[in-house]
């Protein structure tokens, strides 16, 4: 579940330009505020299952732009490539040529 949480709030970074208003304030009250589907309710008026249903809604539609725009995928290896070239940078120069082309080719 906490791998879950934690690709949704980066994926919810990455793509929250993209939603309405309320689909933010519902992911951002669940995921970032981890407040209940009935907190949410009631903040909003609403039934535990309309809160239910919009982050449901939201979190597939996240996931089809990821699969669409790539960009959580490319942070983590670039993420990934650059951890490679600081131990590498640590250890000896060689190999660093290498990852700082595979970092230019993400982009």
């Amino acid at each position: 579940m906490l791998e879950k949480t934690t690709r949704m709030n980066y994926l919810f970074d990455f793509y929250q330009a993209l939603l309405t208003p309320k689909q933010r304030s519902y992911m951002e009250m669940y995921y970032l505020e981890d407040l209940s589907l009935g907190e949410i309710a009631e903040t909003f008026e609403v039934s535990r299952q309309a809160v239910y249903d919009n982050i449901r809604r939201t979190e597939a539609m996240i996931e089809s732009y990821e699969k669409k725009l790539h960009l959580y995928d490319r942070f983590k290896e670039r993420s990934t490539l650059l951890d490679e070239l600081e131990e590498i940078m640590d250890s000896s120069q060689s190999g660093a040529k290498d990852l700082i082309q595979k970092i230019k080719e993400l982009d």
